[in-house]
Formats: structure tokens, C-alpha cells, sequence
């Protein structure tokens, strides 16, 4: 996989990466071509091993869930979907209700490419299984449970800068022609799963006709201050509490005569 340079993506990935003082955000906006680097092709070449490139593998459910039906008019929607867009999107949300469960391949190859890609040389993911990912089928739940995380920490940073980063994704990525997939890893293989972590999401959008994926990979975690005051505040009581045990025994305990 290769990096696209785009400084746009960049500029929007240092804005929503913010320190709000008991809580910080650490968010990357990347593109990727999918194109085989050199070691894409051992990497390519290992999860195909005996298999076919378009054999089928299992998939986890999907992190978001449509709770009602969506409308074209919701106001919810982003400004970068024209009238016509949020038609196709309400429609097919209504008649296209099956969920896909199953990727190929050569589609899994996609996505651990890309982690290894914009993780690297921190993590590798080569032994990441397919069930540790979800097929998305709803862009608007998609883009809703992003804001909403973001909103939820920095609401007035990110109000301000929404509209812009959607529409720049948009245009990197043409939004309504992709498929849309998360990474869900358990707390062993998570980068993100250390101690202080509040919330993370990792989602790939990818378009077929452009052989491009678009990764969106965010995280919130404690302060450093706020965890180490936690930590200290434990500690402090430790002490306390075996005194006051020490203070009970020595006033309940009977007195030896000798």
C-alpha cells in the first residue's frame, strides 16, 4: 500500500488531534493506494497460500446498527451529500437491508495492508484474522457514530471543523461509491488498547474503482496528569486505610498482664 500525500487530510488530522486537558484525541486521516509494495507481496502471497484470492472469510457483525429508518431530509445528514445522494442512501438502506458478512481475500489483504501501513513499524498485523473485522452497510451510521465520538470530547473544536472534514474525505474518496469496514481488535492485538484509553475507532473506506482506501483511525484517551492523579489518589489511601486498621485491632485487642 502507498501513501498518498495529501495535505488537506493532513491539516484535518492535526486538528482533530487535541488536548482538552483531562482528555486528549490522537486521529489520523490517511489514503492509500492499493498498489503492492514490496512487502505487500510476501504479506499477499502468504494469506493466499493454498487458498484463491476471492475465496470467502467470515466476518464479525457490524459496530454500528440502524435503529430506524432513515430519511433524506434527516438533518443529520452531512452537507456534502447532494438531494440525489441521500435519496440513493435512504433507498438503499431500505431495499438493500442484507448484511454481508463475508470478505475476500484479496479485500482482507486491503485492510491489513493498511494497518501495517500506517502503523508501522510499531505493530504488524500480518496474523490478524478476518472475524476481528466488520462490514459497515450504512454510511450515514457511519459518519453519525464518528461525529458523535469526536462531538462528545471536543464539541465546539469539532462543530467548526465537520463540514470540512467530510467534505475533503469526500473528495478523496467519493463517499457514496464506497465500501465502508472497521477494525475491531481484542485488547491483546489492539494498538490502542493500553491503560487510559476512553474510546477508539478504526474505518476503512474503499473504493473499488479508484483502488484506494481512505483509513480514518482515532482514539481518546486520560491525561497523563488526570491518570497519574487517579493513580496517586489510590495510593494515598492505601496507607490510610491500614492505619486505621492498625488504630482498631490496638483498641479491640485484649490487654496481657504479665
Amino acid at each position: 500500500m502507498k501513501l498518498l500525500e495529501n495535505a488537506r487530510l493532513d491539516t484535518l488530522s492535526a486538528a482533530i488531534s487535541t488536548d482538552k486537558g483531562d482528555s486528549q484525541i490522537d486521529g489520523r486521516i490517511e489514503s492509500y493506494s492499493c498498489k503492492m509494495a514490496g512487502s505487500d507481496k510476501k504479506l499477499y502471497k502468504s494469506l493466499n497460500e493454498g487458498c484463491t484470492p476471492h475465496e470467502l472469510q467470515a466476518l464479525s457483525p457490524p459496530q454500528t446498527t440502524q435503529s430506524a429508518s432513515i430519511s433524506p431530509t434527516n438533518s443529520n445528514y452531512p452537507a456534502i451529500l447532494t438531494s440525489t445522494q441521500q435519496r440513493r442512501l435512504s433507498t438503499g438502506s431500505q431495499e438493500e437491508a442484507v448484511l454481508c458478512d463475508t470478505i475476500s481475500r484479496k479485500m482482507l489483504f486491503y485492510l491489513i495492508s493498511t494497518l501495517n501501513a500506517s502503523f508501522n513499524p510499531d505493530y504488524d498485523f500480518s496474523n490478524v484474522k478476518s472475524e476481528e473485522f466488520s462490514r459497515e452497510p450504512n454510511l450515514q451510521l457511519v459518519i453519525d457514530a464518528i461525529n458523535g465520538n469526536l462531538s462528545a470530547i471536543s464539541s465546539e473544536t469539532y462543530v467548526a471543523l465537520r463540514a470540512g472534514l467530510w467534505a475533503a474525505i469526500d473528495e478523496e474518496i467519493n463517499l457514496m461509491e464506497c465500501d465502508i469496514f472497521s477494525y475491531n481488535p481484542d485488547l491483546d492485538s489492539d494498538p490502542y488498547g493500553e491503560e487510559g484509553s476512553l474510546w477508539s475507532f478504526n474505518y476503512f473506506f474503499y473504493n473499488k474503482k479508484m483502488k484506494r482506501i481512505l483509513f480514518f483511525t482515532c482514539r481518546a484517551t486520560r491525561s497523563i496528569a488526570q491518570y497519574q492523579s487517579d493513580e496517586d489518589e489510590q495510593f494515598e489511601m492505601e496507607p490510610m486505610d491500614t492505619a486505621f486498621e492498625e488504630s482498631s485491632y490496638s483498641r479491640n485487642s485484649p490487654i496481657l498482664i504479665s
